[in-house]
Formats: C-alpha cells, sequence, structure tokens
C-alpha cells in the first residue's frame, strides 16, 4: 500500500486563517510588554532602550505590536469572509507573522544599528497591505479599500516617528485606529446585538444610521487634520474631539445598549464603545487644562482599544473555530477586569493623583492578566482543528 506523506508544518489548522496566529501572538505580547512596563514603574525592569525614551516605546509597541497583530488577524480572517476568497494562510500567512514578530524583536533589542531595527520594523504593514490588496482588488470590493488607505496612513505615522522621534506621528496613528473602530464598529456592534437579542427572544432590528455614520468617521478625520496641524493641545483639536464625542454617543443610542447587557460577548464591545465616547470628551477637556491628557488617551487605549480588541478575539475565536458564541464565566470575569483596568487607570489619577504610580502598576497588572486568560483559554481553539471538521 502507498504510504501517505506526512503533512506538510504548513497544513496545520494554526496557519490556516490569520486570526489564529495574530491573536495568538498579539494576546502574548500585550500581556507581555504591560508587564515589562509595570516592572518600569515598579523599579524593578528598564525597558529596552531603543527609542530616545520610555514612554515612546511604550507608545509604539501598544499600537504598532499589540494592536496591530489584532488588526491584521481582524483583517486577514474579514476580506475573505467580504471577497469570497481564499484566505491567506500557510506559508504566506507565516510570513507575514515572521515580520510581525521581526519588528517586534528589534523594537526589543538594544544594540542594533537604528537602519536595520526601523527598517525591519516597517517591513510588515505593507506586506499586509499587499496580501489584503489582492483578493480586494480581484472582486474590486470597493467598499473596503479604505482599510488598505488607513493601513498606509499608519505606515506613514511609523516612518515619521522613528525618522523624527516626535510623538506627534503615534497620537496620529492612535487616531487612525479609532476610525478602524469605529468604522467596524458601526458595521459590527449592531448586527452582533440584534442577533443576540433575537436569540433571547426580543423583538428588535438594526437602526439605519446611514448619515450618523458618515459624520462619525469624518468627525475623527477631522480631528486628525486638526491634530496634525494644530497640535495636541490645541483648542481646535479640542473642539473636533468633543463635536466627535457628541456624534459618537448620539450614534450609540441606537444600538440597544441596556438590553446588550444579556450578553457578555456583546456588552464588552458596546463598553468598548463607551470608552470610545468617554476617550474622545476626555480628550477635548484634556486641550482645555481640565484633565490630563495621559488620562484622556488612557480611556480610550486601555478602555476602548482593550475591550473592543479582547471581545473581538473571544468572539472571532470562538465563531470562527466552529464553536457557540457563549461566554463562559472566566470570559465574562476578563471583560469585568478590564473595565476595572480602565476605571483605575482613567479615574485614580484623577482623584488621587499622589498614586498615580500605583494606579498605574495595578491597571497593569489587571491588563495582562486579562489578555494571559484569553491565552489559557483560546489558545488551544486557536491551535486545533475545527471540532466540526470545517476547513480552518
Amino acid at each position: 500500500m502507498p504510504v501517505e506523506p506526512d503533512p506538510s508544518i504548513f497544513d496545520h489548522p494554526f496557519w490556516g486563517r490569520g486570526f489564529r496566529p495574530f491573536f495568538m501572538g498579539g494576546g502574548l505580547y500585550a500581556a507581555s510588554s504591560i508587564l515589562i512596563w509595570v516592572g518600569f514603574y515598579a523599579g524593578y525592569i528598564t525597558p529596552p532602550d531603543v527609542l530616545p525614551d520610555v514612554i515612546s516605546w511604550h507608545a509604539h509597541e501598544m499600537i504598532y505590536g499589540f494592536v496591530m497583530a489584532i488588526v491584521a488577524g481582524f483583517l486577514l480572517t474579514a476580506v475573505a469572509n467580504w471577497t469570497g476568497g481564499a484566505p491567506v494562510r500557510q506559508i504566506q500567512l507565516m510570513i507575514l507573522c515572521v515580520l510581525w514578530l521581526s519588528g517586534r524583536i528589534v523594537m526589543n533589542v538594544e544594540g542594533l544599528p537604528a537602519w536595520l531595527a526601523y527598517g525591519t520594523e516597517l517591513l510588515f504593514i505593507p506586506a499586509l497591505a499587499i496580501s489584503l490588496s489582492l483578493p480586494l482588488l480581484r472582486s474590486w470590493n470597493t467598499r473596503n479599500f479604505i482599510f488598505l488607505g488607513l493601513l498606509a496612513i499608519l505606515w506613514g505615522c511609523d516612518i515619521f516617528f522613528l525618522l523624527g522621534q516626535d510623538r506627534m506621528p503615534l497620537y496620529a496613528a492612535l487616531m487612525v485606529i479609532l476610525v478602524m473602530i469605529s468604522l467596524i464598529g458601526g458595521r459590527i456592534i449592531p448586527s452582533f446585538t440584534v442577533g443576540a437579542l433575537r436569540r433571547l427572544g426580543y423583538e428588535v432590528r438594526v437602526q439605519d444610521q446611514y448619515n450618523l455614520d458618515k459624520l462619525a468617521l469624518l468627525s475623527l478625520a477631522a480631528s486628525i487634520v486638526s491634530l496634525i496641524f494644530a497640535g495636541v493641545n490645541s483648542p481646535v483639536f479640542g473642539l473636533s474631539c468633543a463635536v466627535s464625542a457628541m456624534i459618537h454617543a448620539l450614534r450609540m443610542c441606537g444600538y440597544h445598549s441596556f438590553l446588550a447587557l444579556k450578553d457578555p460577548l456583546v456588552w464588552i464591545l458596546h463598553a468598548g464603545y463607551g470608552w470610545l465616547v468617554i476617550g474622545l470628551a476626555m480628550l477635548s477637556l484634556s486641550c482645555f487644562q481640565i484633565v490630563s491628557v495621559q488620562v484622556a488617551l488612557h480611556a480610550l487605549t486601555v478602555g476602548c482599544i482593550g475591550s473592543l480588541t479582547l471581545g473581538m478575539m473571544c468572539r472571532v475565536t470562538l465563531g470562527h473555530t466552529g464553536r457557540n458564541l457563549l461566554s463562559n464565566p472566566v470570559t465574562t470575569f476578563s471583560f469585568i477586569l478590564m473595565q476595572a483596568a480602565a476605571v483605575l487607570r482613567v479615574a485614580g489619577p484623577l482623584l488621587l493623583p499622589g498614586y498615580y504610580t500605583v494606579f498605574v502598576v495595578i491597571s497593569g497588572m489587571l491588563w495582562s492578566v486579562c489578555f494571559l486568560l484569553y491565552i489559557l483559554l483560546y489558545a488551544p481553539m486557536l491551535w486545533q482543528a475545527r471540532p466540526d471538521r470545517q476547513p480552518a
């Protein structure tokens, strides 16, 4: 009888869809890089001296390390669904992961020539954009070309930051991530909420908010323009953020947010979107010296980005590995911990500024626990084949 060849490593389910390796890598990096940051604040660890200061390193690695991994995992998976084409997988997916991981290595190792470290770091986003553009162009899926433009802006921000060593491009990159959140959130939060509520017996429907959806994106675009030309502390930027916060709050009124409390996999998305509104409002107040800009930024990063990435990582992992969209008690506990981390990081320094370091350390530890719990529960799902024997 003929002997069946051993399956290639590239045929392993782990390399079958983009969310599998990138959610695994992003979750591990979210936990480990923040532990390094917490160790620095506690006085035990010195972060790598790759960038001019440790705050720049922390901000850069949160955006271009952790967040970009989750963005990559989500878009690589979603584009295959949007276009009906074959997903990026096997050796092509492995190359993308190697490029992302190489960027994390060079940004955490001291002593490398700047041209080598920065050149390596800048390889990932163009490779990701090319991988996404092929199926989008082949199917002429014009609705989602915007993500290619947003990735190009993120890459440009990374270039300007690495060459100029100024934090302004990092602020702009964060705002671009918020555009992605507003765009994707406006599509999925209403539909996921209505789907979950209908399964529970509620007669609800998705409300048409096309004009508000457009205004929400335009308001964030205006905020980015005012940030670049007027600065992060300017009244113009503050007013644009205030307008954006109001528009996003109005938009949220049609999302059935109170009923969403019935389902943890849904309410965590609403919580993240709510932090977007709070963060934009606080960013506006920071421009008028009412609150600290760092506090406002962490409402957007820990609260908004932390909640939405954790919620989507859990939901996508369950759905795309053929499992029921149900949150177990540990997952729900991690969602609650993320809210605690955000509240401590935002409200703590406002109420008790003398304990700033304590709040940073506790909040960071809670953040790390959230993503470690994700890895503990979901890594086996990411690694193993689907139980229904469908393609990975």
